[in-house]
Formats: structure tokens, C-alpha cells, sequence
């Protein structure tokens, strides 16, 4: 064969011997929607594979770009889907923007106003951080008489953006204020991601629309906190002591778990069990190749008590 020739970008190889994927790490972090659920519907197989996991002494960890609730919120999703997972097996992309400010020493006399949901005000109470904005401006209207010049807080020192249903003119404008005016005030995001999957029904316009506005108004760019960046692992490397080569990141979406997974230098697998098809990870055009792919996490599992 004619070793000049360029072959095509090779695909990601089905994974073939799950033991030895499983012997080969300590910790699996795995996302959350499109892998463990999809909506408020447990996907096959998963209680049977975290089970078989913990087993083995495996760490599990369960990271999640959504902002809209805190840990101690996807805690109840967990328990209602009949998972034992603990609080501190919870990574939102919430948590990351708290957890971010505590790792700055952000100055508790500064406030945080905040673009998003419920999640973020949680998290950001339980670092003890003072904020403002969240739902509450949902409903705050700017009246664009003459002369009228908005005021805003000059305390703020950090702008968090998240998802946020209740998003508006008010909320981007006084981001905006605070971002240019208040020295050194922080543009922090939870993640930039382009779509969400809010129903089975259609892709919706994700947190990374709400981010754009206020980039494309203050021109800065924003700290991402939530995945592909690698702030959250480099986080969960520190606090459990883990060797980032010693984890193995389980996702469904190519642009962000397996991004961040080889972003932080882990091993990657992806599960077609939620927005990526084979078809979309074989294209030519698709750069993000995982080390594995399998159709769900329940591929796991030993043949012989694999769910049917």
C-alpha cells in the first residue's frame, strides 16, 4: 500500500472489552442527561451498572452543565429515580460558579449578580456569597423615556450566566452595566453550550445564547466554569486526589463530555443513548473522536446480567 496516501479520519472503536476499560480507571464521571436519564425517565440498565461499579470500588461522579438546579436538588431527581448518590458525588455547572469565586477568595462584601436560574442562587447562598438578579428581575421592564439612565450596583464584582427561561432586556443591560462600569467587575459562565434538550420533541436555544448576549454587548470574554473547560476537573482531581489518567469520562455529546474529558486528559467514552447518533460521530466532519463508544452505559455490565 502506497504510504502517501491520507486515509480518512479514523472513528472511535466500539467498546469490545469493558473489563478491561473498567480495571484501567478508579474514577468514571459520568453526565447526566442522555446517559443516567433522559427527561424524568431512567434510562435502562443504569441502577444494575452503578451497582456493579461502586462493586468494584469505582468512584462515580456525576457532572452536569444544567445550572438550573443545585446539588442538593439533582439529589432528590436521584432519589426519585430510585439512585443512592450523594450530594458529593454531584457536579452542576451551578456549583462550579461557586465553587469558582471560593477558589479566587472572592470578597464576601462584593455581590454576585446572577442570570440563571434557582441552581445558582442555592449554590452561591451556600458558599455564603450575597447575589441579586436571578428570577426576581424575570418580570422588570426598562422604560425607554428620554433621559432615563439605569442604575445599577456598584458592588457587584462578578456577573454569572446561566440558562435561564425568564431572560430579558432588563437582565442583559444590567449585566452589562456592571461588567463595564464596576472595576474589575468578572464575567463568569456556566457553560456556552448552543443547545438544550429541554423536551424530547426539538432542540431549544441553550445557556450559550443567554452568554452571547452579554458577550456581544460587553465584548469580554467570560470564564466558562462548566464542561469542556477543565476548571470542574481539575476541581475533582484535587478534591478526591485522583490521577486525571485514572478517570474515565462517560458522556453523550461530543463538544462537551468528551471534550472536557480529553481536555483533562482522561479516557473517553460515549454513549449513544442521548443526542449523539453513530452517523453524526462517523462523519467526516466530526473532529471529536472518543477512545470507545457503546450504545448505552449498561454495555458495562457483564454479558450475562446486561439488561435486555
Amino acid at each position: 500500500m502506497n504510504a502517501s496516501i491520507v486515509s480518512p479520519r479514523a472513528s472511535a472503536p466500539r467498546l469490545s472489552d469493558p473489563d478491561l476499560l473498567i480495571r484501567s480507571v478508579e474514577t468514571f464521571i459520568f453526565d447526566c442527561d442522555g446517559v443516567i436519564w433522559k427527561g424524568d425517565k431512567l434510562i435502562d440498565g443504569v441502577p444494575e451498572t452503578l451497582d456493579m461499579l461502586r462493586s468494584k470500588g469505582k468512584r462515580l461522579v456525576f457532572v452536569t452543565n444544567n445550572s438550573t438546579k443545585s446539588r442538593k436538588q439533582y439529589g432528590k431527581k436521584f432519589e426519585t429515580l430510585g439512585l443512592e448518590v450523594s450530594e458529593e458525588e454531584i457536579f452542576a455547572s451551578s456549583f462550579a460558579a461557586a465553587a469558582y469565586l471560593k477558589s479566587i477568595n472572592f470578597p464576601k462584601d462584593k455581590k454576585v449578580y446572577v442570570i440563571g436560574e434557582d441552581g445558582i442562587l442555592k449554590e452561591l447562598e451556600s458558599e455564603g456569597f450575597k447575589h441579586l438578579g436571578g428570577p426576581g428581575d424575570g418580570d422588570k421592564k426598562i422604560e425607554l423615556r428620554p433621559g432615563f439612565m439605569m442604575e445599577h450596583d456598584e458592588d457587584v464584582g462578578a456577573v454569572v450566566v446561566g440558562f435561564d427561561r425568564y431572560f430579558n432586556y432588563y437582565k442583559v443591560q444590567y449585566a452589562t452595566l456592571c461588567i463595564r462600569e464596576n472595576p474589575g467587575c468578572l464575567f463568569i459562565a456556566t457553560n456556552r453550550d448552543a443547545v438544550a434538550h429541554l423536551t424530547d420533541a426539538q432542540e431549544w436555544a441553550g445557556g450559550g445564547s443567554m452568554v452571547g448576549a452579554v458577550y456581544g454587548s460587553t465584548q469580554q470574554e467570560p470564564i466558562v466554569v462548566g464542561k469542556p473547560s477543565t476548571f470542574m476537573m481539575d476541581y475533582l482531581a484535587n478534591k478526591f486526589n485522583i490521577s486525571k489518567s485514572q478517570i474515565c469520562m462517560v458522556g453523550d455529546r461530543l463538544d462537551t463530555d468528551i471534550l472536557f474529558g480529553q481536555n483533562g486528559g482522561c479516557k473517553t467514552l460515549l454513549v449513544l443513548s442521548g443526542v449523539t447518533s453513530l452517523e453524526r460521530l462517523q462523519s467526516p466532519q466530526n473532529s471529536i473522536q472518543p477512545d470507545f463508544h457503546t450504545n448505552k452505559i449498561s454495555d458495562l455490565l457483564p454479558l450475562n446480567t446486561a439488561a435486555v
